[in-house]
Formats: C-alpha cells, structure tokens, sequence
C-alpha cells in the first residue's frame, strides 16, 4: 500500500490546511474539531498513514454521510494513491461506540481500530478549557499545544476610509469621468461616472511590555503579534517595552513563528528586566509615533501597569499618543481575574487616557483584543 511521507505531512500548516479543504468540502471542520485533530496527530507516529487516516477521521467527521467526501479529500491532498480500509463505515460506528464508551481519567478518549495503533484525542471540551486558561500558569505541555493554538487565530486588518477615490457604479458623481467621457464621445451625452473612497488598512500598532513582572506572558504575546503582524505586514508595527524601547516588526516578519520569536529574544536586551512604561512611550513618540507611525492608528499596549518610573510621565505619554492614535486599548493579563482592582501606579495615571482596559491573560482573552483591533 502506498505510503504517506512523513516529512510531507508534518509541518503544521500542511495540516490546518488539510481541514481548510474539508470544510470546502462540507465537512464541519471547525477550530474545535481542527484543534482535536492536531492533538491526536502529535501522539502519534506518522510513519504509518492509517494514524493519520484514523486521526482526522474520528475528529473532523461528524456523520456516516462525511465518510465519502473525507476519504476523497484525503487522497487528494496527502496521496492520489491512498485507499480507506475496508469496512469503513461499519468500523467507524463500532469505534464511535467505543470512543464514547471508554472516557478516560483526563478527559481523552481511545479507540482501538482492528490493526491501527490506539489514537489518544483531546475532547473538544478540553480544548476550551485551556482557551481559557490563565497563561501565566500553563504547564510546559499546555505551553506548547497553546503555540500551535495560535496558528488558528483569525486576525483580519482594521480599514480605514481613505482619501483616493475609486470607480464604481453606485456612489458620488465623478465629474471629471463624466466630462471626459463626455468630450471623448463628441459631446454626446454619456452614462454618469461614479466614485467612491477607497478603504485602507488602518496601522496597527503593538507595544508590548516585557519586563520581569510580564515574563510568563512574553511568549504568548509576542505569539500573538506575530499572528497579526504576518496578517497585514505592512500596516502592523510592534514595540517591546521595558527597561527601553525595542522596535521588533521585522523580526516578527519572518514566516515561521519559531524562527520570529528567536529573532526578536535576540533582538531585545532588557527581557525580564526592570519596567520604564513612561520612558519607553516618551522615546516611541519622539522617535516614531509623532512622526505618523501612530497618526489614526489603533494602538495596543500589553502590560500589568507596575511602572518603576515616573507616573506622571506615564500619563502624559498616553494622552500625547491619545490625541494622536484613532483607539488606545489596554490589555492587562491581571484585567481577567474577578477581584483585579487598577491599583497600580502605572494603571491608575494611565486609565484616563485609554479607551478601553480589556484582560490578556488566555487565548480567549486575545481573541478579544482581534476583535477590539478589528472593530477600530
């Protein structure tokens, strides 16, 4: 039987575009079901493809009716010359009946398919959980099944109305098309051209504190930049802050999240240092903010408010960029939590002049801040 190449399928984008072509397909394959699919997938040995077929089968098919249309879309995308086993569907319900029977202690289930290795899944349910779940206390193994969690985030750009105009057949009167249409046609009269303005996207900007007290966040946050920064590359702009300020857009450029993350540790040397929010702000508006990098942008300051530095010029910072930036938004990792008062020195001058204080302290906390940065 013909055999799946390891080294084809095992990059993570292969996949999550493996379940991008099912649900093309009218398979269910959504972000819950997807990240199942990639758990069970990271148990098990690739060298075999019927891991694989297992895998995708039991987590991405919902009904005996999406058998046909996965086991077509598998062949297609992995091997023209892979055939399901036999007895598919009679199988398929005897390993629903046993995956649903046999839960496990920690919320996997296992099913046992004739000759294919057992396939250890996590349940949606759990999935959730750790969207969830406080960053800052995430185990080593939930660090990492988080990471690949980030390459599912959607981060469409914000848009902004622009100046240029733009043809179209529904808008204003554009009288200069007309009038040389106009001339063009010997002064016949001609249908009326129309315009409207054109959208752009609006500059993101992502200030990002990594001081001591932010160290268990760091990570996931300058995850989370590199997905909006690989979203809109040339309109998204991201600052560390920390003992100084350190411009790491063009780190966070490069295509594979590893490699960015290494780059911009190498390129920040005050990580886990001491916290100069006011300092760094006064440098990034002097420097970059004045001159149009934050004009009618929408700014995102990521920090817990401790400030080691003057609070007043923190909050004259914030005002400055406040005039100048279309939304400020905060997102503070401690926000999350129900008792969280905005006590901090840093925090309480800062909060007058930010729009909206939202957490940042789990995924589902991110998705929100997307959101916050999409609205704008």
């Amino acid at each position: 039987m013909a055999g799946v190449s390891a080294s084809a399928i095992s990059p993570l984008p292969g996949l999550v575009g493996f379940t991008h072509a099912l649900r093309r397909a009218g398979l269910p394959a959504d972000q819950h079901r997807t990240s199942a699919f990639l758990a069970a997938v990271s148990c098990l040995d690739l060298a075999d493809p019927a891991n694989l077929y297992w895998a995708g089968r039991l987590t991405l098919c919902a009904q005996a009716d999406d058998l046909p249309n996965y086991d077509e879309a598998f062949a297609a995308w992995f091997s023209p010359r892979w055939r399901p086993p036999s007895g598919g569907r009679a199988q398929q319900r005897r390993a629903n009946g046993q995956s649903a029977a046999m839960p496990s202690g920690n919320g996997t289930a296992t099913a046992a398919l004739g000759s294919a290795p057992a396939i250890v899944i996590r349940a949606p349910s759990e999935v959730e959980i750790l969207r969830q779940r406080d960053i800052g206390k995430l185990t080593p193994a939930e660090q990492a099944h988080l990471a690949e969690l980030f390459s599912l985030l959607k981060a469409p750009p914000p848009r902004r109305v622009g100046l240029r105009h733009r043809a179209s057949r529904r808008g204003d009167l554009d009288p200069r098309r007309t009038l040389r249409a106009l001339l063009a046609n010997g002064g016949e009269p001609v249908r009326l051209r129309r315009h409207h303005r054109a959208d752009r996207p609006r500059r993101v900007v992502l200030l990002v504190d990594v001081s001591g007290s932010m160290a268990p966040y760091a990570d996931a946050l300058l995850r989370f930049a590199h997905v909006v920064t690989r979203r809109a590359p040339g309109s998204t702009e991201v600052f560390t802050l920390g003992t100084r300020l350190t411009r790491v857009s063009r780190q966070l450029r490069l295509r594979d999240p590893e490699e960015a993350l290494a780059a911009a540790s190498r390129a920040v040397p005050d990580f886990a240092g001491g916290t100069r929010l006011g300092e760094g702000l006064h440098v990034f508006l002097n420097r970059w903010g004045q001159r149009g990098l934050a004009r009618r942008a929408a700014v995102v300051l990521f920090s817990d408010g401790w400030e080691r530095g003057d609070p007043t010029l923190l909050a004259e910072s914030l005002a400055r960029l406040h005039r100048l930036a279309h939304v400020v938004v905060w997102a503070n990792p401690h926000a999350g939590h129900a008792d969280y008062r905005p006590v901090q020195s840093g925090i309480a001058a800062a909060l007058p002049h930010v729009d909206k204080l939202v957490a940042g302290h789990s995924l589902a906390a991110l998705e929100t801040v997307l959101r916050e940065i999409h609205d704008a």
